[in-house]
């Protein structure tokens, strides 16, 4: 049986309508869904084995093979298959170069519960993390190394907002993530194997390239202004500082990030 696609020629078509709602968090609490664009991020969920439920397309789209391998994906699974046009496409996702694929994917279950520590040795945490691109990036950074996936603490950003979806690139389908707050992380944290780093520059911080770290390793990031709180640094097993020799006094989120877990990816082999 062929796909049944609907076309959609008009911006008050209740189920672009609805699409466009998933770019506000109450929309996306309310559907249980979030939204992903383009091709290439849908087909690596898709990779992942996650199927859209929502997929919507332009005519020119449509032609390119990986597209019609979500078609037929999303029919296998009874989902909504829309095709559009560039500009409705445009309207949806708010970007004058608009993808030409997007998608509706159910939000998981992501309680910390869900982690299992035992798939990698190389895990992030954040702390009241607030940039949406920093998270993407920092995610993005941990499907590069191997390390599992993030976690989010207290009042740290959505992460499935469509800023970070975007940001991370497709990795949201391939690591986990998870959000708690800081107590539940941590009665959760020694209940199994850890060894927890946190990054800050206190007087207490070794260099980060003189600490032996150890897997499942748990590096942990504060906030972009403030930092990661002493309540938090005093759980912490060590404490590193990367070297800052310029005029700046402090490092992007992600970008230290990066550096800790290619360090740490390093000594593990």
């Amino acid at each position: 049986m062929q796909p049944r696609i609907t076309d959609i020629s008009s911006p008050s078509n209740p189920v672009l309508k609805a699409l466009k709602a998933l770019s506000d968090k109450r929309g996306r609490r309310e559907a249980g869904q979030f939204l992903a664009e383009g091709l290439r991020v849908c087909t690596e969920a898709l990779s992942a084995g996650q199927v859209p439920e929502t997929l919507l397309f332009t005519p020119e789209a449509e032609r390119h093979p990986l597209t019609q391998a979500l078609i037929e994906a999303t029919w296998d699974l009874r989902g909504t298959i829309l095709r559009t046009t560039p500009d409705l496409m445009q309207r949806l996702t708010g970007k004058d170069n608009a993808q030409a694929v997007a998608a509706a994917y159910p939000i998981p279950d992501i309680s910390l519960d869900r982690i299992d520590r035992s798939t990698a040795k190389l895990w992030l945490v954040a702390e009241n993390l607030k940039d949406p691109g920093n998270f993407g990036t920092m995610l993005r950074t941990c499907d590069a190394t191997g390390a599992g996936g993030v976690i989010l603490l207290d009042q740290s950003c959505d992460p499935f907002s469509v800023e970070a979806v975007r940001a991370s690139m497709g990795a949201l389908f391939s690591r986990q993530v998870a959000r708690a707050t800081g107590p539940e992380f941590f009665a959760w944290l020694r209940q199994g194997p850890a060894h927890l780093v946190g990054a800050a520059l206190t007087d207490q911080a070794v260099d980060y390239r003189a600490h032996a770290y150890q897997a499942p390793c748990f590096l942990l990031m504060g906030n972009e202004q403030a930092g990661l709180p002493a309540d938090y640094t005093a759980q912490c097993d060590a404490v590193v500082k990367l070297p800052m020799l310029g005029a700046a006094d402090s490092l992007n989120v992600a970008v230290c990030a990066g550096v800790l877990l290619y360090h740490a990816l390093d000594q593990f082999g």
